[in-house]
């Protein structure tokens, strides 16, 4: 079975053959991030997809965050470039849940926390929890975190 990162790398040679310069270059800096997660620790680790896919959110975030920054500057040309490696980046991510089944499993896990007896802010961190477990990669934390907000507000 190959891993995200294997994958990624073999990218990386069909992107230098096919002589794509915008992927080849954004893939290396996706590369070399998963290096740098992998080495960040007290002592190195092999990530999971899991985890791997955890840096690819990340690097696919700062790029649409740069990508705006970059529009509200009026450098449509920076922006532009931000907003492709953003591309580049998601077509390794899982497919995104909709936002109306990550609703349902949110209120189902409210009502969980509602049966045990926990409600309103003091459930809110038993309630993420759970709905990231159920979710996984497949949904954004922020979102998750406003959804449960106003279920539980």
């Amino acid at each position: 079975m190959t891993t995200l990162k294997d994958r990624i790398k073999s990218d990386i040679t069909e992107a230098m053959k096919a002589r794509e310069e915008a992927k080849l270059s954004t893939l290396r800096m996706v590369l070399s991030a998963l290096q740098n997660a992998e080495v960040a620790g007290d002592e190195a680790i092999v990530l999971t997809d899991d985890q791997a896919i955890a840096v690819l959110r990340s690097e696919a975030k700062k790029r649409a965050e740069s990508a705006q920054i970059y529009a509200d500057a009026g450098r449509t040309d920076a922006a532009t470039k931000e907003r492709a490696e953003q591309a580049i980046i998601e077509a390794y991510l899982p497919a995104a849940m909709s936002d109306e089944d990550v609703a349902k499993i949110v209120a189902e896990e409210v009502a969980n926390a509602a049966a045990a007896g926990a409600t309103g802010g003091k459930a809110m961190g038993a309630v993420v929890k759970a709905v990231r477990e159920r979710v996984g990669a497949s949904a954004d934390g922020g979102k998750i975190a406003a959804l449960v907000k106003s279920a539980l507000g």
